[in-house]
């Protein structure tokens, strides 16, 4: 019964149209497009008069790969997105910045489903078209042969009399019920050809997707991490500064009646700011630890085994440094990783390794322990450290099953 209804059906006259608008419209674009890069190519070499004719045929190719993009998505719901900007693979001529897109490799694509477009619409139409009629006029060939001059239809200058015409007629409605599944097969044909030369590769479009993924996760990230910072300056040092301004109010109204309760309470004030400063100097080192960017990633990972309650071995070999941010990201691995081992892993010892593989273009960073295993990749720090690797175009794997060992793996890109 699908093949009856899709003689009916929105999607087959849809196609219907869209082949015989390609039609219309591909004869149009093709006697603009040919002869105009025909006449810029020619005219360049000739006081570069060329150059005007071929800035305004790019520029009508880039309008109508638009246009078609809209019809694919009207008439056949199929959306072809348009090349990111910035990725259209071309080199900019400073010198003559009109004729930029004669670099581009999207540009030469458009131009060419511009020329393509014509033919291969004409054909499809022909092929359409054909089907169509060939079944309706098979089908009802009984309906009229009787009327045809001669007294019937006539096939090899013989008479086709009514009983082969029964079976004439049945071919033909076999035909006609395939017409539709003709139709919108050369559609899905010509979709596909749109797909790959008005849209970008498919790795590229994934890799978009991927990195405006990455922009979203490096925001909320920052966002996380300034919630953290104002919350621990609210809870911890503001509140230790404001009794380091009492007791100092309370020394001062002291001093000419109690000499020595006053010096217990300024006694007290520097006992408060030293704690506050200890808290802003733990506050600095979770932003970015001074020692970093002082000595590098291998005394500040070494900084942080030595603070660690869990035995750390730590193995860093790096032909150069890295960049900064490279530096950064790697270094906060290591320090959600090391903390979740002491809270949680019950682990006897720990290690990690620094390896820079293929320098400058990958820094893998590998953080593992003896411990119990079982930790959650979605839980809070680690899917903190997913948002923060990924924001560099790096990647964060962590296996931990249950009874151990636990395995934190990053590869951090260093090139570019």
């Amino acid at each position: 019964m699908h093949f009856v209804r899709d003689l009916v059906s929105p999607r087959t006259w849809l196609a219907f149209i869209h082949h015989f608008i390609g039609v219309c419209v591909g004869a149009v674009v093709v006697w603009i497009v040919v002869p105009g890069l025909v006449a810029g190519a020619l005219g360049l070499p000739v006081a570069l008069i060329g150059m005007p004719i071929l800035g305004t045929t790019l520029r009508f190719t880039d309008w109508f790969a638009r246009a078609e993009r809209a019809r694919f998505a009207v008439t056949l719901g199929e959306r072809i997105p348009a090349w990111p900007a910035g990725t259209r693979s071309g080199y900019r001529l400073r010198l003559l910045p009109r004729l930029a897109k004669l670099s581009e490799h999207a540009t030469w694509r458009e131009v060419s489903y511009a020329v393509l477009r014509g033919p291969l619409s004409a054909a499809a139409a022909f092929v359409t078209l054909g089907v169509w009629a060939f079944g309706l006029i098979m089908t009802t060939l009984p309906l009229f042969d009787w009327s045809l001059p001669g007294g019937g239809f006539h096939v090899d200058g013989r008479t086709l009399h009514e009983t082969k015409a029964v079976f004439v007629a049945v071919a033909g409605l076999l035909v006609l019920l395939a017409a539709p599944q003709v139709t919108r097969g050369l559609a899905l044909a010509d979709a596909a050809l749109a797909r790959r030369l008005l849209g970008p590769p498919g790795g590229l479009a994934a890799r978009v997707a991927e990195l405006e993924l990455s922009r979203e996760r490096v925001v909320d990230a920052a966002e996380a991490e300034r919630r953290r910072i104002e919350r621990d300056l609210h809870d911890g040092a503001q509140q230790r500064l404001v009794a380091l301004a009492m007791e100092l109010g309370r020394a001062k109204a002291r001093f000419s009646d109690d000499i020595d309760a006053a010096r217990d309470l300024v006694d007290s004030a520097h006992a408060q700011a030293k704690a506050a400063l200890i808290e802003l100097r733990d506050l600095v080192r979770g932003v970015h630890p001074p020692v970093l960017t002082d000595r590098g990633l291998d005394a500040a990972l070494s900084g942080l085994a030595a603070r660690s309650p869990v035995p750390v071995e730590v193995n860093v070999d790096m032909p150069v440094r890295p960049k900064p941010l490279v530096e950064a990201v790697a270094y906060f691995v290591v320090a959600e990783a090391l903390t979740n081992v002491a809270k949680h892993s019950r682990a006897s010892q720990a290690k990690v390794v620094v390896e820079g593989h293929g320098y400058p273009g990958t820094l893998a960073v590998v953080i593992s322990d003896d411990g119990i295993g079982g930790a959650d990749p979605n839980g809070a720090g680690l899917s903190g450290l997913v948002s923060r690797v990924s924001g560099i175009d790096g990647r964060l794997t962590v296996e931990s099953p249950v009874g151990g060992p636990t395995i934190i793996a990053a590869e951090l890109p260093c090139s570019g």
